[in-house]
C-alpha cells in the first residue's frame, strides 16, 4: 500500500465514521495528508486529518481520531493505529501491505511513479532559447538540463509537452554578430560592441570556405552574406551541443517569422481594436499596468518600429492559438520583469494570465581547486555547455544542474563532480543502481530468483525503511510536476540510494557461500530489484543514465 493508497483509505474511512456519528462528511478535504513520522518508532505513517476537520464537523479532535483509529484497525492492511497528542493518528502497515508496494514497483516497471495529475493538459515549455550569436553559456546550460527534466516530469504526470526553442533571429544582437564575423573575415579587430572568442574566427573562416565571394559587394550585402550563413552555422552548433547533451526540441520557433507572417501587425491591430493600446508621446503603449505590470510598455516606438514586447505579445498569442493550456517560460536571472510583462501581454490579448508561468533561473559558477573558473578557450568571456561537458561529462553536468532549485545560485566544483566517490552525488546514485545490477547477476549465477517471493517476510527495520521510501516516489514525481521542481526527483534518488545502502549493509540479500537459499533471500532480492527499478526511473526523469556496471 503506497502513501497515496493509504491517504485514499483514510479519507474513505473518515467519511464513513463521520456519517456513522451523524456528522457532516463534506468537511473532509479531497485527499488526506499522509506523512512519515520523524521518529520511526511512532509508526510507518501519520495523519492530522482529525485535527484538520474535527471543529468543522462538530467533534472533539482526539475523539474523532480514536473513532478513525478503531475503524482503520478493522482493515487487513493496517497493523496498528494509535492516537497521539491532541488528535494525531500514527499508523503502522501490515507486512503484507508493505509487500504490495514492492509488488507494484515490479509490476509497473518503468511506468512506476507516473501519475495523471496533468492528464489532458497541453503544456508549451520554452527553455534555453539562447541567441544564435555564440555557444550556449552556463545559464542556458542550466535551463537545458532543468527544462528537459521538467518536461519529463510533466509527461510522467500525464501532460502532453511541447519543448520549444525561441530562435532570436530578429534584432540588434544579430547585427552585432554579423559585424563581428565580417571583421574577423577581414582580419580587423572585433567591433567595440561585437562578440569575441575563437568561435567567431572559426565561423568567419567557414563562411569564406563555403562562399569564397562573401566579402564581395557593398557593406550591406557583405553583412547579409555573413549574417545568413553565420547564424545558420551557429545555430547548427547550438543544436548539436544540445543533442549531445540529451536535449532535443519539438519546435524551433523563429522570432523573425512573427514579423514576416504579419502576426505582430495582427496582434497590434487587435489591441488597438480592443482599446488596450493608447497613443502618447508619438508612440503606442500597452495598458500593462491594468494587468499588474509595474508600468505601461511601449509596443510601437515613435519611429514606427516595433519594440521587443511586440514580438512577445504575438508569440504568447501564438502559443495559446496552437491549443496549449499552459505556457511555461524559463528565463535567466535578469528577466524578473518579464513575469508581469508576459502575463499582461496574455491578459490584454484575451487569454488567462494565470496560464502563463515564468521561471527565473539563477547563476551558475564553476570552481576548480577552490578558485572560480571564468574563461572559455573557445568562447572567450563565458563558460559554455561544451566546456562543462568536457570537464565532468554529460551525466555529471546534467545532474549537477538539476539537483538544486533554480531560484538558488550554484557553484559546481569540477574536481568533486569528476570524482568517482560517494561525495559525488551522481556517482553515488549511479553506483547504487550498478551495485544492485551486480547483485542480480550474482543471483542468476547461483540460481536465486525473486519470482513468486513471499514479500510479507520483509519485516526488518531497514527493509521497512526501503519499502516506504519506494512508496513515496509517485508523490515525489507529482509534487515535482505541480511545483515545477524537478530537483525533487534528483534529491529523492540520493535519499533512495542511501536507504538502499543501509538496507544492504544490514540485510543479507543472497545466501552465503555455504548456505542454501531461503525464502527471505528471494524476498530481499525482489526488494533490491524494486529499488533498482525506482533508481532507474528517477535517473531517467532527470536525463541521466543508469549504468549496470561501474
Amino acid at each position: 500500500m503506497t502513501p497515496a493508497d493509504l491517504a485514499q483509505l483514510i479519507r474513505q474511512t473518515a467519511a464513513a465514521v463521520l456519517a456513522q456519528h451523524g456528522l457532516d462528511a463534506s468537511v473532509l478535504p479531497a485527499q488526506a495528508t499522509v506523512e512519515r513520522p520523524r521518529n520511526p518508532e511512532h509508526g510507518d505513517y501519520a495523519t492530522n486529518l482529525a485535527l484538520q476537520v474535527a471543529k468543522k464537523a462538530g467533534a472533539n479532535p482526539r475523539e474523532l481520531a480514536q473513532w478513525l483509529a478503531d475503524a482503520l484497525m478493522a482493515e487487513p492492511a493496517i497493523a496498528e493505529a494509535t492516537v497521539a497528542g491532541p488528535g494525531f493518528l500514527n499508523i503502522r502497515l501490515g507486512a503484507a501491505a508493505q509487500g504490495k508496494i514492492v509488488e507494484k514497483v515490479l509490476q509497473e516497471g518503468a511506468a512506476y511513479g507516473n501519475n495523471d495529475s496533468f492528464a489532458g493538459q497541453k503544456v508549451n515549455l520554452e527553455f534555453v532559447s539562447a541567441n544564435p550569436t555564440g555557444p550556449i553559456h552556463l545559464g542556458g546550460t542550466r535551463w537545458a538540463a532543468v527544462g528537459d527534466s521538467l518536461g519529463r516530469v510533466l509527461e510522467a504526470s500525464g501532460a502532453t509537452v511541447t519543448r520549444e526553442y525561441y530562435f532570436n533571429d530578429h534584432g540588434r544582437q544579430i547585427d552585432r554578430f554579423s559585424n563581428s564575423l565580417v571583421a574577423a573575415a577581414k582580419g580587423e579587430p572585433t567591433p567595440e560592441d561585437g562578440y569575441g572568442g575563437q568561435y567567431i574566427q572559426d565561423i568567419a573562416t567557414a563562411v569564406l570556405k563555403e562562399q569564397p565571394q562573401a566579402l564581395d559587394g557593398d557593406a550591406d550585402q557583405v553583412r547579409e552574406n555573413f549574417r545568413a550563413a553565420g547564424v545558420e552555422m551557429m545555430f547548427a552548433h547550438i543544436k548539436d551541443s544540445l543533442h549531445q547533451f540529451g536535449v532535443d526540441f519539438d519546435v524551433y520557433f523563429h522570432e523573425n517569422s512573427l514579423f514576416e507572417s504579419g502576426a505582430v501587425d495582427k496582434a497590434v491591430a487587435h489591441l488597438k481594436d480592443n482599446s488596450q493600446l493608447y497613443f502618447a508621446d508619438g508612440a503606442w503603449w500597452l495598458k500593462s499596468t491594468d494587468f499588474g505590470d509595474d508600468k505601461d510598455r511601449v509596443v510601437i516606438k515613435s519611429d514606427g518600429d516595433a519594440a521587443y514586447i511586440a514580438g512577445d505579445i504575438a508569440y504568447v498569442a501564438d502559443k495559446f492559438d496552437r491549443g496549449h493550456d499552459l505556457a511555461i517560460y524559463m528565463l535567466g536571472a535578469d528577466h524578473h520583469g518579464y513575469i508581469a510583462r508576459l502575463r499582461a501581454a496574455a491578459a490584454a490579448m484575451g487569454y488567462d494570465p494565470q496560464q502563463v508561468e515564468v521561471l527565473i533561473g539563477q547563476m551558475v559558477n564553476l570552481v576548480r581547486d577552490g578558485k572560480a573558473v571564468r574563461m572559455s578557450k573557445r568562447a572567450g568571456t563565458v563558460i559554455t555547455l561544451d566546456d562543462l561537458v568536457d570537464a565532468i561529462g554529460i551525466d555529471a553536468a546534467r545532474y549537477s544542474l538539476v539537483r538544486s532549485s533554480v531560484d538558488q545560485s550554484i557553484d559546481i566544483d569540477l574536481g568533486l563532480w569528476a570524482s568517482q566517490s560517494a561525495d559525488n552525488p551522481v556517482y553515488y546514485v549511479q553506483y547504487g543502481h550498478a551495485r544492485i545490477c551486480s547483485i542480480l547477476r550474482k543471483a542468476a549465477e547461483i540460481g536465486v530468483s525473486a519470482q513468486g517471493a513471499d514479500l510479507s517476510l520483509l519485516v526488518h527495520e531497514k527493509e521497512g525503511d526501503l519499502i516506504r521510501t519506494l512508496g513515496e516516489f509517485p508523490a515525489v514525481v507529482a509534487a515535482a510536476a505541480s511545483l515545477r521542481e524537478p530537483h525533487r526527483v534528483a534529491r529523492y534518488a540520493e535519499e533512495l540510494a542511501a536507504v538502499f545502502h543501509r538496507f544492504y549493509d544490514q540485510c543479507q540479500v543472497l545466501p552465503k557461500a555455504d548456505q542454501a537459499a531461503e525464502p527471505i533471500h528471494a524476498a530481499r532480492l525482489g526488494l533490491a530489484d524494486a529499488a533498482r527499478q525506482v533508481l532507474a526511473n528517477a535517473l531517467t526523469m532527470v536525463g541521466v543514465s543508469a549504468p549496470e556496471k561501474m
